[in-house]
């Protein structure tokens, strides 16, 4: 019976074993594929694509054109000692391409060569969604006319219906005799006048104090683009770092538009648009993503067949969105290092914008409230270790840690913080 149970025992744990391996491999299989997609978008996409030859052979398919896989695992990793055995299909490449690979030695570890070589021989080609007629895309409206057209309507009624209540009035006192006087015309009634000149000083008032307000903000500025650019294509859908673009943002105050160069380094190999996504302008016009790469070859006076023409090449004139008065001072690196934001804090959800809008005022009330808001990430933070005051606080209790240090408390909200 004891003898009967062990062997039970040894099948029940080997059981559930294999369904956890089934269950906690595929996971890890899955994470090992985005990891490897991943890399490939970070490091190789400079001289591969996919789908298509470009600087090197298109990576889809590349299991099967190496007969020994150990040797392509080894050719990601470390690939001089394959190039020096002169190895004939290796061979073959660098004739064909006239370049030869970089070495990533130490750079590419053997877990990353195996998540690369999972996700390629996942990787299923991209096929154009089929476009469906008549779909102009999310466009939004604007109802502003259409309440202004009912607010004259209305004071219309209210017009008719007192020139009625008048009337009435009128013929009222005739029937029972009374004398009755003449009414007043609308425009020598003072009590009219009156309201609508108190209306029209309240309505003035509010326009003008608003707009007066408002001068020198941009808040939903949405310009035309020499390049119809999609952050939501770029940021969103293929999860490119905004750092890579704007190298500036962690090094000093700009955060600085990407030049020509930074965008031929994928667009090399990325001649066509085959997004699933149609795009679309912010007026509801579709959007050849295609000819707008054309667009960049052109800056680039690059002819897409790998001809350079450096005397085509400019640079692309930017139409400038968010910028602020000239008094204001503003640094990209203090907020990202040292304060740890997002991009999307001051420029909304830019990884789903298609055309790119100014998302917040960037008024000084809006960055005060922010300041007053925000709690400093003191935690591992070397930036703020001087400030052994709110250090000491937090450790014996005597400040909240919940509600912890504000940009406020450490001179967020002083004057010469932003104005110099």
């Amino acid at each position: 019976m004891a003898h009967n149970r062990r062997h039970a025992v040894k099948l029940t744990i080997a059981v559930l074993g294999f369904f956890s391996f089934l269950f906690f491999g595929g996971t890890l299989y899955a994470q090992d594929i985005a990891n490897g997609k991943t890399i490939i978008g970070s490091t190789c996409a400079t001289c591969h694509s996919m789908e298509k030859d470009g600087t090197g052979p298109m990576l889809m398919g590349a299991t099967s054109r190496w007969k020994d896989q150990a040797k392509l695992k080894q050719w990601i990793m470390h690939n001089s000692p394959i190039v020096a055995s002169h190895d004939p299909y290796v061979d073959g490449l660098i004739a064909k391409y006239k370049v030869q690979m970089t070495d990533f030695n130490g750079q590419i570890s053997s877990k990353d060569a195996d998540d690369i070589i999972a996700y390629i021989k996942s990787y299923k080609p991209i096929v154009p969604s089929t476009p469906v007629i008549g779909d102009p895309g999310d466009t939004g409206s604007d109802n502003t006319l259409l309440y202004g057209i009912l607010t004259l309507v209305l004071a219309v009624v209210a017009f008719i219906l007192l020139q009625v209540n008048a009337n009435l009035k009128k013929l009222a006192d005739d029937k029972s005799g009374e004398p009755a006087e003449e009414p007043v015309s609308f425009w020598r009634n003072k009590a009219y006048i009156a309201f609508v000149l108190i209306v029209l000083f309240l309505v003035g008032g509010y326009i003008t104090a608003t707009k007066a307000i408002g001068l020198g903000r941009s808040q939903n500025f949405q310009p035309k683009q020499p390049i119809f650019y999609s952050h939501k294509v770029h940021a969103g859908v293929n999860q490119i770092n905004c750092m890579y673009c704007h190298v500036g943002t962690y090094q000093g105050k700009q955060a600085t538009i990407p030049s020509v160069n930074i965008c031929m380094n994928c667009h090399m190999n990325i001649k066509d648009y085959k997004g699933t996504a149609k795009l679309y302008t912010a007026e509801g016009d579709e959007v050849d993503g295609s000819a707008e790469i054309q667009k960049l070859y052109k800056y680039a006076g690059y002819s897409g067949s790998g001809a350079w023409d450096a005397s085509q090449a400019k640079p692309i004139e930017w139409i400038r969105i968010h910028n602020l008065p000239d008094h204001v001072y503003f640094n990209h690196s203090q907020h990202v290092v040292a304060g740890k934001q997002q991009c999307q804090t001051c420029h909304g959800e830019i990884q789903k914008m298609d055309e790119v809008k100014q998302f917040a005022p960037l008024s000084m009330g809006w960055c005060l409230n922010c300041h007053r808001t925000t709690k400093v990430n003191f935690k591992d933070n070397g930036f703020y270790s001087i400030y052994e005051k709110y250090h000491n606080q937090l450790k014996s209790g005597e400040r909240d840690s919940t509600a912890g240090v504000t940009v406020e408390d450490i001179g967020g909200a002083e004057c010469q913080k932003c104005h110099y």
